[in-house]
């Protein structure tokens, strides 16, 4: 039987709890999942009680309080978070690239060169990979989605200007990824948010075919009936 001790740890006030997933990437040890639509402590040896999910909480229903707990297992939560599994995808939870943050695009000055308006990021949110990203992210919500291949921004020039602008980005590999985990993903983004519309922006190789198709099930199954579209760019960055 585990320890217990009287010691700071996460509470989860699950009235106010509404399941956006921004406190998940926020717990570097992965001990808060969503689990039934609430975020839930799956371990407390797993919660290290110094409450870095609490900033990030738009409900405020996430406290530390002070009371009889399992004592917190360093080495058990480093080896959960580097294995944690959210809904069947595999997730490098602990990594920093994983918080979900909302970035300004400031507006362009008058008088600003065309080339560097040109150059101006348009991302307008973090993370991007399909893996890493919420399904209750705020930024998925009364958006036009954009699923863009990995190579895309690679070989398209002016991707940011002419795909990325007022769009919500979401980037995958129909090849090197999980698929399955993908199209589970991308299934429950489509469920739980209020998109607009879906553009899939892919390359003319064969296997990118894959992430229209993904797109097209995850339609399916989460029975949403919005507008679709498909770009293919040519490996020389001309559109086909």
């Amino acid at each position: 039987m585990a320890t217990r001790v009287m010691r700071r740890i996460v509470r989860i006030d699950e009235d106010r709890c509404d399941g956006c997933g921004l406190c998940v990437p926020a717990c570097v040890e992965g001990a808060i999942e969503i689990i039934g639509g609430k975020a839930r402590l799956v371990s407390e040896s797993y919660c290290d009680g110094l409450g870095a999910c609490l900033g990030e909480c738009p409900q405020g229903a996430i406290s530390i309080e002070e009371r009889e707990s399992e004592e917190f297992d360093e080495e058990a939560a480093g080896r959960h978070a580097c294995s944690n599994e959210h809904d069947g995808d595999t997730l490098p939870c602990g990594c920093p690239s994983a918080t979900v943050t909302r970035l300004e695009i400031p507006p362009a000055e008058d008088g600003t060169a065309d080339v560097e308006a040109r150059l101006r990021s348009e991302l307008s949110h973090w993370p991007v990979q399909l893996t890493l990203v919420p399904p209750n992210a705020p930024f998925l919500q009364q958006t036009d989605l954009l699923l863009a291949a990995d190579c895309v921004p690679f070989v398209y020039a002016e991707f940011h200007r002419d795909f990325l602008r007022d769009r919500t980005l979401l980037v995958a590999c129909p090849k090197l990824d999980d698929y399955q985990a993908h199209l589970r993903k991308l299934t429950e983004i489509l469920h739980k948010s209020s998109i607009r519309s879906l553009t899939v922006v892919l390359m003319e190789v064969g296997c990118c075919r894959g992430l229209t198709s993904m797109a097209e099930h995850a339609m399916q199954a989460s029975s949403r009936d919005i507008p679709l579209s498909e770009v293919v760019v040519a490996i020389r960055g001309d559109l086909k």
